[in-house]
C-alpha cells in the first residue's frame, strides 16, 4: 500500500520533496497489467513516497503567581492547539538557568542557509541565546545620540553573556553592519557609529507632501521595516535557540504634524508670528489670499490617501510582526528617549500636536512587542530595570515543536494556544504563525 506523509515547512512554507502520480490501465483497480510484475523496493515491499515539511516551534515562558519561572513542567503538562485542533508535542527542551534539558528527543535542526554564522563553539553553550540589535537611526533623534550609545553599553553589561550570539545592524546614517559573532567588543565598535538622523518636526511640518503625506516620512519607515523584515528572515533559517530583536527606534507616525502642515494649525501664527507651513497660503497687499503650491487643505481630495495613514502603519507593523512570528523570534522595543514632556522650545510644534505624535510614535512600538510576545520600553528612564527583564524572559524557557495536521497551504495565517494543565502557572507562548509564500518585493 502507497503511504503518502504530509508535514508542515518552517514557521508554515509548504516545500514539495516528492510528487506522486499512481497511473492505472483499464482492468481491475489497483492492479497491474497482465505480464507485469508490480514494482517493488530491494526489501520486496513496495515503494513509499514522502511529502515533507520542517518542525513547527514556539517559545514558552511559564510562571507562577509570583512571578516565578517553573522549571518543572513535563510534557504531559501541555495542551497545544492548531486552529482548534490539538496537536502531538514532537519535541520539548528546558533552558533554565544556562542548562538544556531534554524532555522530549527533538528532531535534528537543519543547517542555517543565508546567514554568516561564526566558528563553532564547544557543545556547552548550546543554550546561549542570539541577539539583534537593531538600531533604526533614521528614528532616533541627533540629540539623543549619546543616550543610545550609553544603552549599548547597558545591553553589553546587563543582556548579552557568554554563549550568546549577536548581530548590530542600523537603517540608515550610522552604517553599521555586524554579523552573528561572540565577541562583546564589536559592541563597542557599533557604538562609536551610532547617531541619530531622525527628521526634527520643523523638517516634517515644511518637507514635501504626496498624496499620501510627508513623501520622508513613509520613504524612511519603508526603509526601516524593509532591513528589519530582513534581519528576520534571515533568523527564521537558525533552529534551537531563542532569538531576539532588540529594536532601538523612536516609533512611528505616517501622518504627523497633520493640522501644522495643513496650515490649519494657529500656534505659529499666534505664538511665534509666522505660519506653520509657508507655502500654505500667504495675504497679498489687497487682503486676498494666494496658495504658493507647497500647502493644502486637510480635505483636499488630492490628499486622500493620508487619511489612511494609521490603517497604512497597521498594515506594515502587521507585516513585521507576521514576519517575526515565522521567525519564532520576539521582538522587544526601547525608545531611548526615555520620558518625554513638553517639546524643545527650538522645535516650534504645537504642544497638542506634539503629544499627539509622541502618542501615535510609542503606540507603535508597543504593536511590535505586544504582537510578538515581547515588551515595549517606552515612557521610562531605568533602562537597567527593563533590559533585566529582557534577561530574564529569553534565560528561561520551553522550546515546544509540533508538526502541524493541516496540510492545506492555502491556510496561511494560523492558530497557535498553548496551555498548561495546572492551574498556578500562567504561559505565555506565540500565538500564531503565517505561511510565508513568496520572497519579499
Amino acid at each position: 500500500m502507497t503511504r503518502v506523509i504530509l508535514r508542515l515547512p518552517v514557521f508554515a512554507s509548504v516545500v514539495l520533496a516528492g510528487t506522486v502520480l499512481l497511473a492505472q490501465t483499464p482492468g481491475t483497480p489497483g492492479q497491474a497489467p497482465p505480464g507485469v510484475p508490480p514494482k517493488t523496493d530491494a526489501l520486496g515491499q513496495k515503494p513509499t513516497f514522502r511529502v515533507t515539511v520542517d518542525l513547527v516551534t514556539n517559545d514558552v515562558i511559564a510562571r507562577d503567581s509570583r512571578g516565578q519561572f517553573v522549571a518543572d513542567l513535563t510534557k504531559e503538562d501541555f495542551d497545544l492547539l492548531e486552529d482548534g485542533v490539538p496537536q502531538q508535542i514532537a519535541s520539548l527542551v528546558l533552558v533554565h538557568g544556562g542548562r538544556v534539558s531534554n524532555l522530549a528527543l527533538p528532531p535534528p535542526a537543519a543547517p542555517p542557509e543565508g546567514i554568516i554564522l561564526p566558528e563553532v563553539r564547544p557543545t556547552n553553550d548550546t543554550s546561549g541565546r542570539i541577539f539583534i540589535l537593531f538600531i533604526d537611526d533614521l528614528h532616533l533623534d541627533f540629540k539623543n545620540t549619546a543616550r543610545v550609545r550609553d544603552l549599548l553599553k547597558k545591553i553589553k553589561g546587563t543582556l548579552i553573556h557568554q554563549g550568546d550570539m549577536f548581530g548590530i545592524v542600523s537603517s540608515g546614517t550610522s552604517s553599521i553592519a555586524i554579523d552573528l559573532t561572540y565577541d562583546l567588543k564589536r559592541i563597542d565598535e557599533a557604538l562609536k557609529k551610532v547617531m541619530g538622523g531622525a527628521l526634527k518636526p520643523t523638517d516634517i511640518i515644511q518637507g514635501p507632501e504626496g498624496q499620501e503625506g510627508p513623501t520622508e516620512v513613509r520613504y524612511r519607515a519603508h526603509v526601516a521595516f524593509a532591513s528589519a523584515a530582513d534581519l528576520l528572515d534571515n533568523l527564521s533559517k537558525v533552529h534551537n535557540r531563542r532569538k531576539a530583536l532588540i529594536y532601538v527606534s523612536n516609533g512611528y507616525d505616517f501622518n504627523p504634524f497633520e493640522k501644522s502642515r495643513t496650515g490649519q494649525a494657529e500656534f505659529f501664527e499666534n505664538r511665534f508670528g509666522t505660519q506653520a507651513n509657508p507655502g500654505a497660503g500667504s495675504s497679498s497687499g489687497d487682503g486676498t489670499e494666494t496658495n504658493t503650491g507647497a500647502g493644502t487643505d486637510i480635505n483636499d481630495p488630492s490628499r486622500s490617501g493620508a487619511k489612511f495613514a494609521d490603517a497604512d502603519l497597521v498594515r506594515e507593523l502587521a507585516e513585521l510582526t507576521r514576519a517575526a512570528n515565522r521567525a519564532n523570534a520576539t521582538i522587544y522595543t526601547i525608545d531611548p528617549r526615555g520620558l518625554v514632556g513638553m517639546p524643545d522650545l527650538d522645535d516650534n510644534v504645537d504642544p497638542v500636536e506634539f503629544q499627539e505624535y509622541l502618542s501615535n510614535s510609542i503606540n507603535s512600538l508597543r504593536v511590535l512587542a505586544e504582537q510578538t510576545g515581547g515588551i515595549a520600553v517606552v515612557n521610562q528612564n531605568d533602562f537597567d530595570k527593563a533590559l533585566k527583564r529582557i534577561d530574564a524572559e529569553t534565560s528561561d524557557y520551553y522550546m515546544i515543536g509540533y508538526y502541524s495536521t493541516n496540510p492545506d497551504p492555502l491556510k496561511r495565517t494560523r492558530q497557535i494556544d498553548v496551555k498548561v494543565k495546572r492551574k498556578d502557572v500562567d504561559v505565555w507562548a506565540r500565538k500564531s504563525y503565517s505561511i510565508k509564500t513568496g520572497p519579499r518585493r
